[in-house]
């Protein structure tokens, strides 16, 4: 017992370290940089927990978890925040001098704002394979593994998804060269 506890530890300390940041970076891009450490280290409980069903590639593995996790998250914040809600309603606080932000907001990305924008607009399940495909520098294979789809669905779904991507690009490019006409 204390030998197959060791190479399990060992185990996990191999992989934890060159799974860390890009999960970090794949968190931030989805949430705010609080819930993307909570999130974290939610995931690599989890990866603890569940070391012997980790595959020879654990990052799409990992990020198939950390977005579980995420949505978990995700989840109860909506609670909390309807639950804050109705006790505004019920018991309202005698001073109000602002509103706080409670919808959450995503974390700084790589992208430029146009294109943030553009994610923003196309479905979220297309947002989220381009940000796999391109952010995350994910195979059709490993996009497939992240999502829990065939290999063939994720190809198929990332190439529409990217169709329409170019779609919005084209459109929101004629939009701002209708706007700079008309100044």
């Amino acid at each position: 017992m204390p030998d197959e506890r060791l190479s399990r530890s060992a185990r996990f300390e191999s992989l934890a370290p060159g799974l860390i940041e890009p999960l970090r970076r794949f968190l931030v891009r989805r949430t705010d940089p609080a819930t993307a450490d909570d999130v974290l280290a939610e995931t690599l409980l989890t990866l603890w927990r569940r070391l012997d069903e980790v595959p020879g590639e654990p990052l799409p593995w990992t990020y198939g978890v950390a977005r579980n996790c995420l949505a978990n998250a995700e989840r109860t914040r909506r609670r909390q925040d309807r639950l804050v809600a109705r006790i505004a309603t019920i018991d309202r606080p005698a001073d109000v001098t602002g509103t706080a932000d409670v919808t959450g907001t995503a974390g700084a990305t790589e992208s430029s704002p146009d294109l943030t924008a553009v994610l923003a607009r196309l479905r979220p399940p297309d947002a989220e394979l381009l940000r796999l495909w391109a952010w995350e520098e994910l195979t059709p294979a490993q996009i497939a593994q992240v999502l829990g789809i065939s290999a063939n669905a994720a190809t198929i779904r990332l190439h529409r998804a990217r169709e329409r991507l170019r779609v919005e690009l084209q459109r929101t490019g004629a939009d701002e060269a209708k706007g700079r006409g008309q100044r």
